[in-house]
């Protein structure tokens, strides 16, 4: 559940940052919203799940 707040934290951060200093139209970041929330609705959702959570489990493995 952490994982999932901080990669929502991260990416509306980025929304955020796009919406601010690159163009990025607040109708633009609503239409990618709800492709997500359809996405994640659909029968792709558990592989990105999974594909999430390897990558995930890949960073937390680097060491500096």
């Amino acid at each position: 559940m952490i994982l999932n707040i901080s990669g929502v934290v991260v990416l509306g951060t980025v929304v955020f940052l796009f919406c601010r200093n690159h163009g990025l139209k607040g109708s633009h970041a609503t239409v990618c919203g709800l492709f997500g929330f359809y996405l994640s609705s659909t029968a792709v959702a558990p592989s990105i799940k999974a594909g999430g959570a390897s990558l995930a489990s890949l960073l937390g493995g680097l060491n500096f």
